[in-house]
């Protein structure tokens, strides 16, 4: 969602969706800046989020298949806490939905693609 702008919509899925992981990030932002003109684009971008999109709950389903990816993770020496956390969680609910994970960092869930197919935007 942060460079939505900067990705060639040609990549991206006919119908986008978002996470309410990645919603409450998107909320966060404003408030993890002191710079007045950053703290109002952060504000616009999770605004037009909010107008454009019904949030994936993080539900049940996706509880029970955190599981599976934190064992994926930590199968192959990575932490699955930490910075990464949410990240794992968002996956969760692409593994959940059986949707595909789009992401800037396939690099950083690249032991999910037994899982999940991953889309490097």
């Amino acid at each position: 969602m942060i460079d939505l702008d900067r990705i060639d919509p040609v990549v991206l899925p006919e119908e986008p969706l978002i996470s309410t992981i990645t919603m409450a990030e998107l909320a966060a932002g404003p408030q993890a800046t002191t710079n007045p003109t950053e703290r109002a684009r952060r504000q616009d971008r999770l605004q037009r989020a909010e107008a454009a999109f019904t949030p994936l709950p993080f539900g049940d389903g996706a509880a029970r298949a955190y599981g599976r990816i934190y064992a994926e993770v930590a199968a192959v020496g990575r932490k699955p806490r930490g910075p990464r956390a949410l990240d794992l969680l968002i996956a969760s609910i692409a593994l959940d939905a059986g949707l595909p994970l789009y992401t800037r960092n396939p690099n950083d869930v690249e032991a999910l693609r037994e899982l999940i197919d991953i889309v490097a935007v």
